[in-house]
């Protein structure tokens, strides 16, 4: 690499701050771009109809000659589940573990992608670029083979930590790499460090994986006359190890349930993720074991609509019926505002007489990210130069920048960012230095984009005040009404129930016509929004709502 030390670094995140998932960060140098993380977050309640929301990627489609790859962390969907989006407009490599590189081919192959330039690396492996050398550390998080990535540049070493956590009994023996991290921090020198915000405000350490084995077996032991239904998250691989283990303790065949976990595990036994033998089963042979033969993992453990265990509460699955006695173990903890859904589903299946337990009855989940002396720790394995806390929302980073102040790193040596901003630096110093393109991609169906705001305030509209649609046949000669007006009502009144409302829309309609001259009449611009201005009008006076309204003009 030649020296130049008067260049700078820049580093600038398209996702994961101030908002929980879609992650995504681009490391900038000479000209080089580099992608850490491309995910995805799942829609909020005002996102009316939409599927999934991806990271602004305006910026590297401009820079396009400049990106040399994408680099994994782990993964997760918030890490890799805008990788097919992402490629579609730039044709770049993709770094990662096994694990990460085989989930992302499976998403591909659904897109229909097959031209992506996949590899695999391990740990401590470094991918040389010429101006930066990118290099994947091991770390432990709720999913195997998780890294923290450190790059390697002439200014000195940029360190993005992923998702981690410290755990020192991990359920596959691989221990988060801390030496090779102290390692670099003292030969090198670490100039920024980007660490995980997720539970900087909870105190303490969190706890290992290991430790929901015993709460797993104390159940299964209790439950010995009961069908057992565990929901969790698919990717929790260590999870699943677990409560394969326990199941085979107690002799237990294990079905599986939900496509992203039927996906997974096929994935994970593939690889030799999932130590597993002849006690897993398929679904459709369940009717053939007894209640206490069984065990059934399965997705919805954020009671997500669609999901498995959301269609067993509501009676809405092809293979499994709740019945009572059936024990449903839900080992996960609500992600913020999923706490509804989670509820409605226990609601659905206490009714149907199932026995329902949940984390905050049992040590049944232990979290993916390190709380506050972990992250204390973190800081004195790598003693940063510079330090910016990413993924999480306000709160989080905010806490983690006090944390990181509280070890005894200067404020001014700290910075909180936005996405899109650009955070410039070099040996001796760093600085907030403008902006690039960011914010969300709404993807709907097949479209990408093509849902905004305009389409998002419509779709509100017509969700909490409902359409009136008037459809008038005019003749192409005269103008005259050859037929209507015809009014259709949707999600704003019951048409046969409210006769003396749509006559009275009729008859205003009629007289707009009528005091139109001829000329008038030709301007059908006009007519339209002197149709929608009288009936807005007269309808919140008789009902005070404000229904979309839509007049249709038809020639014949």
């Amino acid at each position: 690499m030649a020296k130049n030390n008067n260049d700078k670094i820049k580093v600038i995140p398209l996702g994961g701050l101030n908002e929980i998932g879609k992650n995504m960060t681009v490391i900038e140098y000479r000209d080089e771009i580099i992608v850490i993380d491309a995910g995805l977050c799942f829609p909020e309640d005002e996102l009316l109809g939409i599927d999934i929301v991806i990271p602004d990627i305006t910026y590297l489609v401009k820079n396009v000659d400049k990106v040399k790859g994408i680099f994994i962390t782990h993964g997760h969907e918030d890490h890799i589940g805008a990788i097919p989006y992402l490629l579609k407009k730039l044709n770049v490599p993709v770094y990662g573990s096994a694990l990460s590189i085989e989930l992302i081919r499976v998403k591909l192959k659904e897109h229909r992608i097959t031209n992506a330039k996949l590899n695999i690396v391990k740990p401590k492996q470094q991918i040389k670029l010429k101006n930066m050398s990118v290099e994947f550390i091991r770390v432990n998080h709720s999913i195997p083979d998780a890294y923290s990535i450190a790059v390697h540049t002439n200014q000195g070493v940029i360190y993005h930590t992923g998702d981690f956590k410290i755990d020192l009994t991990p359920i596959d023996g691989e221990q988060m790499d801390i030496h090779r991290i102290c390692e670099i921090s003292d030969k090198e020198g670490i100039l920024l460090m980007m660490a995980d915000s997720t539970n900087a405000d909870k105190p303490g350490m969190t706890m290992s994986e290991k430790s929901v084995g015993a709460g797993l077996e104390d159940l299964f032991k209790k439950a010995q006359d009961s069908r057992i239904i565990v929901a969790t998250f698919a990717s929790n691989i260590h999870r699943l190890q677990q409560i394969a283990d326990v199941a085979k303790m107690y002799n237990r065949k294990v079905a599986v349930s939900g496509r992203s976990m039927v996906n997974i595990v096929g994935v994970a036994k593939e690889l030799g993720y999932l130590n597993t033998d002849e006690h897993i089963i398929d679904l459709n042979d369940i009717h053939k074991y007894k209640d206490n033969e069984l065990v059934i993992i399965t997705t919805g453990s954020q009671g997500e609509p669609m999901s498995a265990l959301a269609r067993m509460a509501n009676s809405e699955h092809k293979k499994v019926e709740i019945k009572k006695g059936d024990l449903v173990i839900i080992s996960a903890h609500p992600i913020p505002g999923n706490e509804k859904t989670v509820s409605k589903v226990i609601n659905f299946l206490l009714e149907k007489g199932a026995d329902v337990v949940s984390s905050d009855i049992a040590d049944i989940h232990v979290s993916g990210h390190a709380r506050r002396d972990e992250l204390k720790l973190m800081q004195a394995f790598a003693k940063p130069r510079f330090f910016l806390p990413i993924h999480g929302e306000y709160k989080m980073l905010k806490r983690h920048s006090e944390l990181a102040n509280e070890v005894g790193m200067k404020e001014e040596d700290i910075f909180i960012i936005s996405n899109g901003e650009i955070l410039e630096l070099d040996r001796k110093s760093a600085r907030k230095a403008g902006r690039v393109p960011s914010g969300r991609i709404l993807v709907d169906g097949l479209g990408v984009g093509d849902v905004g705001n305009i389409v998002l305030r419509d779709r509100k509209h017509l969700s909490e005040d409902g359409l009136m649609t008037i459809v008038v046949t005019l003749s192409k000669e005269d103008g005259s009404i050859l037929a209507g007006p015809d009014i259709i009502s949707r999600g704003f009144v019951y048409v046969r129930e409210s006769e003396g409302l749509m006559e009275g829309a009729k008859e205003i309609v009629l007289k707009i016509f009528e005091t139109c001259d001829s000329k008038k009449i030709k301007e059908w611009a006009y007519i339209k929004n002197n149709i929608k201005e009288e009936l807005k009008e007269y309808l919140y006076i008789k009902t005070k709502r404000n229904p979309m309204i839509l007049p249709i003009l038809m020639e014949v």
